[in-house]
């Protein structure tokens, strides 16, 4: 492809709504094109990187036993009332009203539909298992695109879901997809992390997430220093450590004027964080919620969310916790009645704690519990915490961050059950399917690379993934001999099936090679008048500071080497 005719423009400056790299990279090299809030044009360049990724995916999921469809992004409505994921999804469903006044949905996920179909066709135990998939768009209404393409309202997406027999069948074909994922992210040049996740409103049993580490990911995950505990922070646990318990003291106001925050009442009594009590108040499908947790413990909502069953929840404001007449800053569960108290297990590693006296500019010291208050839940809902003990083997818990870049969930038989999709058994018994799905954003992945892969020049693209192989450059592009040195290496490169975007401009060596460094293409092969002196081109690949030098006669051959000795896909 020659740059003077490709369909795309680099840019000196980003948009200012560009607030990550790979936002701002894809725009500047003229990969992507916003239409409108979290809608994306892929332009030449980028929906080649795509489709590379799309290639990659498909022949891993065909290697697993996937079998490719594709079902209609819009849906019935009565698909997702019947199978009661309706309200955990209202709000990101794009709807639409036919002209008989019946209702669809833009398809956000396809669990319903293939579930729909699946039970028209699957009679018997001799027909499991299977495992369709589709590679389309999806459709959410977020309600904060940003990112780019890391959180969008329209975007590719490679879905598969598995239909077994049993839970043991179940276990089988997510095993299959976990090693066909750390194929795919492996052929992309893509070192992906699984970890332990949270089902959110997919649902299920069980779920993990694979991650892509980058200190600019908007993921927090927790790995264990000495085993392979490794869990996203919304789903991962820790042991807290204990205060020594101590005989319990008698209940003593203290005048805290001013004080509503942990750290300055505890700095006040000249004590430490952990000697006191947090009450944090949360709104959960509209009913106001007390939480309780020790001071130095932070309120994981996902958790909290999880534990209340419910589909909204956000911390109340101040307008709606005057309506409790407690009052906010000095609150304690003590003596509270009429509203539900969730706590953290950490209530019970300690003793004689600090906490809220329900009356301005006061607090309890020695509160205990349960001789002072009680809990109508206590579980973790805790944030685990770098430094924090593993659960599985007492080693340290080290924070890092990420980007999901796939998500696979053990569904098991709801989904099944409500939509009737059932199969008779060997002994002619009718038993609901049990059922996994498995998600790979494609646009999410592209951005996710860029994040990883990049320098204060721009994009550095994984070989398997480039838009193209080969960054062919000249200085003097006006210099027949070197347009026609250039159109030579060009043409052979080609013939040679290797993937060439030829910067035949008359621009200056300055502009192409900025450009070729924002574009990021791997190898970088450049014709000059002083190159032609010695019959040669200078090549140099896009992670290394310094270039050699090849000669021209067999350079297709010798790039031809270079490729395959760096191309992990």
């Amino acid at each position: 492809m020659r740059i003077s005719r490709l369909l795309g423009r680099t840019l000196k400056e980003a948009p200012s709504d560009a607030d990550c790299i790979s936002h701002q990279y894809l725009i500047r090299a003229g990969m992507i094109q916003q239409i409108a809030t979290g809608v994306y044009t892929f332009l030449p360049l980028g929906w080649r990187a795509l489709r590379k990724i799309e290639n990659i995916i498909r022949e891993e999921m065909d290697s697993a036993g996937g079998q490719e469809l594709m079902m209609p992004s819009l849906q019935p409505m009565e698909l997702w009332e019947k199978s009661g994921r309706l309200a955990s999804f209202d709000k990101t469903l794009f709807t639409i009203t036919d002209r008989k006044e019946h209702k669809l949905a833009l398809g956000p996920t396809h669990e319903e539909v293939i579930t729909d179909i699946t039970r028209r066709i699957v009679q018997s135990y001799r027909d499991l298992p299977q495992l369709p998939y589709q590679i389309q768009n999806k459709f959410r209404d977020e309600p904060r695109p940003r990112g780019g393409l890391l959180r969008v309202r329209e975007f590719f997406m490679k879905d598969l879901y598995s239909f077994d027999a049993d839970e043991a069948g179940l276990d089988i074909s997510y095993r299959k997809m976990i090693e066909a994922y750390k194929k795919i992210y492996a052929r992309c040049g893509l070192p992906a992390v699984m970890v332990e996740a949270d089902s959110g409103a997919i649902g299920g049993k069980a779920s993990h997430e694979f991650m892509l580490l980058t200190d600019s990911g908007e993921d927090e995950i927790i790995f264990c220093s000495q085993c392979e505990y490794a869990a996203n922070m919304e789903k991962a646990t820790s042991v807290k450590d204990s205060r020594p318990v101590e005989q319990p003291g008698k209940l003593q106001e203290v005048a805290t004027p001013g004080l509503t925050g942990i750290a300055e009442v505890a700095s006040f009594l000249k004590i430490t964080p952990d000697q006191t009590l947090k009450s944090v108040f949360y709104v959960a499908d509209g009913e106001v919620v007390f939480v309780v947790i020790r001071g130095d413990f932070d309120v994981n909502e996902t958790k909290l969310k999880n534990v209340l069953k419910c589909t909204e929840l956000h911390m109340a404001t101040e307008a709606e916790v005057q309506k409790t007449g407690i009052v906010a800053g000095y609150a304690s569960a003590i003596g509270i009645s009429g509203i539900k108290i969730i706590a953290d297990d950490s209530i019970k590693l300690g003793s004689n704690f600090v906490t809220g006296a329900n009356k301005p500019d006061t607090h309890l010291k020695n509160v205990n519990y349960p001789r002072d208050f009680k809990a109508d839940i206590i579980t973790d809902i805790a944030k685990a915490r770098s430094g924090d003990a593993c659960p599985n083997c007492r080693g340290t818990l080290q924070l890092k961050k990420g980007i999901e870049v796939g998500h696979i969930f053990k569904l098991g038989t709801f989904l099944s059950e409500r939509l009737g999709a059932y199969f008779l058994d060997k002994n002619g018994v009718s038993k609901p399917i049990v059922m996994g799905c498995y998600g790979i954003g494609l646009g999410r992945l592209l951005a996710a690379a860029v994040e990883q892969n990049h320098d204060e020049r721009g994009i550095i693209w994984p070989l398997p993934i480039a838009p193209y192989q080969v960054y062919l450059c000249t200085i003097k592009q006006e210099d027949n001999k070197v347009s026609q040195a250039a159109e030579d290496v060009y043409t052979k490169l080609t013939k040679f099936n290797i993937e060439v975007l030829y910067d035949d401009r008359q621009e200056s060596p300055g502009i192409k090679f900025n450009d070729a460094d924002l574009i990021g293409i791997p190898l970088r092969i450049v014709i000059s008048p002083r190159t032609l002196e010695n019959n040669s081109a200078e090549v140099k690949w896009r992670r290394e500071n310094k270039p050699s030098v090849l000669p021209l006669d067999g350079i297709e051959t010798a790039v031809k080497k270079m490729l395959a000795a760096n191309d992990n896909g």
